[in-house]
């Protein structure tokens, strides 16, 4: 009797690199791919970016080519939700009561954006962004405010999303406003000295930032957006808004199914072990809703960037055919705002209260900034300055304690 097929769930980078993992470790039985999306599995950080400005092709979000999956001989469900798992019995229902039955089992179904429950947030003109159509819509929506309305945008969110928005409508030629809760941009990642530099970046190419602000209502006319209220009593006008304040993983099916989670003062997410196993008998998971121990910090983690899921994907994909290797990659993330581009090696659990050692030069954003506590370097950070990440790993890894002047002439 043949054996049930391997099932992935998911329509983002961690779902395609597993698949093409599984394909490429020699996998030949019967792989199924099961996306909520109608697209097939894509990365998301050129939709913030490049995609959204109209700048690249569609093609440049997919990791695999169309053909790619037949020609495995892979089974995609796209436009297709998973609804149910039967842990016992190793089967996927689907939304439309379909029931799959798994050999095993690998989740990657990421993350929602948070919603932003305050009055007017229902308004036409109030995006969110995450998926493709939001993309297309939001560009659509950037570009007809800068041609006939009175191009203003107002990003609700000073994160990544929020400040990435910020710096693609700018370089569309629209007035931008960032409403953030923090007193510095990206302050809750970076903390306030390299946060201060962004937000130095933004105000130099014109965006207006409210800080420590709190967005109350959204104001409309005749079913259309007019703009944001601010606690404060600021008015904000604007005729398209852009809503950035975070995201939920997914895993509310799989919650149901009774696979355990981690405590939401870890992050939450799903509990995996060192391979990426749920507490679920042949269940995996990748990508954003994974929170995985990390050896080097001695807590578990879960990291909502692209290169969790450039990594988790495929090594979940191995563990699912047998591998016990633990995973052990540090958290990196990357940003391109304007003409600042940066790489995030590391973690840091409290920036602001983090000591910060800066090799280069703040003012002109050309720097290496590192993140220093309990004498170890945690995490390290290169702004406009390149192929520095195995130093900068090199470093995180190493025991203390962390020589501060050498750590300052690092760009020396």
């Amino acid at each position: 009797m043949a054996e049930e097929p391997i099932v992935v769930v998911g329509g983002g980078l961690a779902a395609a690199k597993a698949t093409e993992t599984l394909r490429a470790e020699g996998y030949d039985g019967d792989l199924v791919v099961v996306s909520s999306e109608p697209h097939r599995p894509y990365e998301r950080p050129p939709l913030s970016k490049d995609y959204l400005r109209g700048e690249a092709e569609r093609d440049v979000l997919f990791p695999l080519p169309e053909d790619w999956y037949t020609d495995h001989h892979v089974d995609l469900r796209t436009a297709t939700r998973a609804a149910a798992i039967d842990v016992a019995g190793h089967a996927l229902t689907l939304i439309d009561g379909t029931v799959l039955p798994y050999s095993r089992l690998l989740l990657a179904t990421g993350s929602t954006p948070r919603s932003f429950a305050v009055p007017g947030a229902d308004l036409q003109g109030v995006h969110y962004l995450r998926t493709i159509e939001h993309a297309d819509l939001l560009a659509a929506t950037l570009e007809a405010s800068a041609r006939e309305g009175a191009g203003r945008l107002a990003v609700v969110g000073d994160g990544w999303i929020g400040m990435e928005v910020a710096a693609s409508a700018r370089t569309m030629g629209l007035d931008v406003t960032v409403v953030g809760r923090s007193v510095h941009p990206l302050g809750r990642v970076l903390g306030p000295l390299l946060g201060e530099m962004y937000g130095k970046v933004h105000a130099d190419h014109g965006v207006h930032l409210h800080r420590n602000a709190q967005v109350v209502g959204i104001t409309g006319s005749e079913g259309r957006v007019t703009g944001v209220d601010v606690e404060d009593g600021t008015h904000v006008a604007a005729d398209v808004v852009v809503v950035g304040v975070g995201v939920t993983p997914n895993v509310g099916f799989a919650e149901a199914a009774g696979i355990a989670l981690r405590d939401r003062s870890l992050g939450g997410g799903l509990a995996v072990d060192a391979t990426l196993r749920t507490s679920a008998p042949d269940v995996w998971a990748a990508g954003d809703i994974a929170s995985v121990p990390s050896q080097r910090y001695g807590r578990p983690l879960r990291v909502e960037h692209w290169s969790v899921a450039l990594e988790t994907g495929p090594h979940a994909a191995r563990a699912v055919l047998g591998s016990r290797e633990p995973y052990d990659k540090l958290p990196y993330f990357f940003s391109d705002q304007y003409d600042v581009g940066m790489e995030y090696l590391g973690f840091v659990e409290d920036p602001a209260e983090t000591e910060v050692v800066v090799s280069g030069s703040l003012e002109d954003s050309e720097l290496v900034a590192f993140w220093v506590a309990d004498d170890r370097v945690q995490a390290g950070m290169a702004v406009n300055t390149w192929e520095q990440m195995e130093r900068v790993e090199a470093l995180v890894r190493a025991e203390g304690p962390v020589d501060r002047d050498a750590l300052r002439a690092f760009r020396a």
